[in-house]
């Protein structure tokens, strides 16, 4: 799967437009206890139509009238889903693609939106055990060659999730661990690092990962919380991680942008300058 920032023209038009929809349905009273389930039927219809190519295609074939498209995936679907997952997958089948798979690409990321809707109290917690999943995930290669063996089972390698995470995590945080392993992103790491950045979108949240050389205060973070949302104009959701490389200082990466105020940077500038 690729990143819905990669999607382009007609299928980027299409996602905001069931963004929408989907935040409208789960905007209402019992919106939260919904969510989870809207994410599961979700993910489950973009497994779907990935595998089901010939389903894929006339659901997004363009040349085909929009009603007769709609009316084949709820056929199809009927009783398999909650009406709010129906009703998007049914209005996905009425957009406009630049390609196929962009139709369940575009599904799985809405079914992650849901997810992450389904936890409004635990956002700063979701937040921080996504990127302690990928940090782990990152760490331990031997959990990672186990996650991505495609000679395990799906239910193989969701029981390891649960094994590692399902104890201590939030119910949204190992859901979603299991989407990574199993869902269509290159790696799981991949796919947690843009649940991270989906979750932060759903709280209108920028994420900051925070490099420092041992552990800071929190009075030192609040003051890099405050710097870093009136520079860029929402909140900042930071990130710590504990790296004795950098010797001191700190380095922070928004996005694009990286703030390197670290000694092991200064030391590698004054090599440069010394050898030139």
């Amino acid at each position: 799967m690729v990143a819905s920032s990669a999607l382009r023209g007609a299928s980027a038009e299409s996602l905001a437009t069931l963004d929408e929809q989907l935040s409208a349905a789960l905007g209402g009273a019992d919106g939260t206890a919904d969510a989870a389930r809207v994410g599961d039927d979700l993910f489950g219809a973009a497994m779907l139509l990935q595998r089901e190519s010939a389903l894929r295609r006339t659901a997004t074939d363009a040349s085909l009238d929009v009603d007769a498209r709609s009316g084949l995936v709820r056929q199809v679907l009927e009783g398999q889903l909650s009406a709010t997952a129906l009703d998007l997958v049914a209005k996905a089948a009425t957009l406009r693609w630049t390609a196929s798979r962009d139709m369940p690409d575009a599904l799985e990321h809405l079914s992650v939106v849901a997810t992450v809707r389904s936890a409004p109290d635990a956002s700063d917690r979701l937040a921080d055990e996504l990127f302690a999943a990928a940090a782990i995930v990152r760490e331990e290669p031997g959990l990672r060659d186990a996650l991505a063996d495609s000679a395990r089972t799906a239910e193989d390698r969701t029981r390891l999730v649960d094994d590692v995470f399902g104890s201590q995590a939030l119910e949204a945080t190992t859901v979603l661990v299991k989407r990574a392993v199993t869902g269509t992103y290159r790696t799981v790491g991949v796919a947690l690092d843009e649940y991270q950045k989906i979750a932060a979108d759903v709280h209108a949240e920028r994420v900051a990962v925070v490099t420092v050389a041992a552990p800071v205060g929190d009075d030192e973070l609040d003051r890099l919380r405050r710097a870093l949302t009136s520079q860029y104009g929402r909140d900042v959701h930071l990130n710590v991680q504990v790296d004795a490389s950098v010797i001191g200082g700190m380095r922070v990466e928004i996005g694009d942008d990286v703030i390197d105020g670290t000694v092991s940077a200064r030391l590698d500038e004054a090599r440069r300058r010394l050898a030139g």
